[in-house]
């Protein structure tokens, strides 16, 4: 786990935490500027309770650092566009004037006062930051480790199926083998049954023709006895 010294002392440690913006407003709620993206030198020394000049002060030691995490240094006609679009922000929010940089105006976001807060060491608000950043990293660590165990777990359990399934598959295929014996037999009983229908009929035509040689047969018979009876 690394530790606040290295924090400090390691630019691509503290690249590797830059994502955790979130940890600012559990130290402390940071006031933004009306656009809600940036903050300026004096919003980032009042959250971090230092002076304006130390602020500058990191940001002048370790600029191309935090231009690479979202600092800007605006003049001229940049400087002048931001005014007006503040200016014109505050105005709907009804504030009625907004303090504006003579030449230059030094822009943080959220992820460059995070930065900041990884940088600066005379700071009782920076340090808490730093702290909620080392103890989510532990935490994070703790999940992971928690996770390769249960995945290690799971492993294993897979493994003991494995087996179970190899010994299962010669059962599967002599029930498979059975099946299709009896898949046969049942179709041999349909032929057979089929066959037996066929003949049925014929003797059910047999029948019918047996009943009509019967009838005829009786009125032939009556006819002879009402003949003789005549005589």
């Amino acid at each position: 786990m690394p530790t606040e010294v290295a924090l400090l002392e390691s630019r691509a440690l503290r690249g590797e935490q830059m994502r955790r913006v979130d940890v600012l407003d559990k130290v402390k709620g940071l006031v933004m500027l009306p656009d809600g993206i940036h903050v300026r030198t004096e919003e980032a020394a009042r959250y971090f309770e230092v002076s304006t000049g130390a602020v500058k002060r990191l940001t002048d030691r370790h600029q191309e650092e935090l231009t690479e995490s979202g600092l800007r240094v605006l003049r001229g006609a940049d400087l002048q566009s931001f005014h007006s679009d503040m200016v014109s922000l505050w105005a709907r929010e009804g504030v009625e004037s907004y303090p504006q940089a003579a030449t230059q105006l030094r822009l943080y976001t959220r992820r460059t006062i995070l930065n900041v807060a990884m940088l600066l060491r005379d700071s009782d608000i920076a340090r808490c930051v730093r702290t909620y950043l080392l103890d989510a990293e532990e935490s994070l660590r703790t999940r992971y480790a928690s996770l390769d165990q249960r995945v290690t777990r799971i492993e294993s359990c897979l493994t003991g199926v494995g087996s179970a399934l190899q010994e299962l598959g010669p059962v599967l295929v002599r029930m498979s083998e059975r099946l299709d014996s009896l898949d046969r037999k049942v179709e041999v009983t349909h032929q057979v049954i089929g066959a037996m229908s066929l003949r049925l009929t014929d003797v059910q035509q047999d029948v019918v023709r047996l009943d009509g040689r019967m009838d005829t047969f009786a009125r032939q018979l009556k006819d002879l006895r009402r003949r003789s009876g005549q005589r």
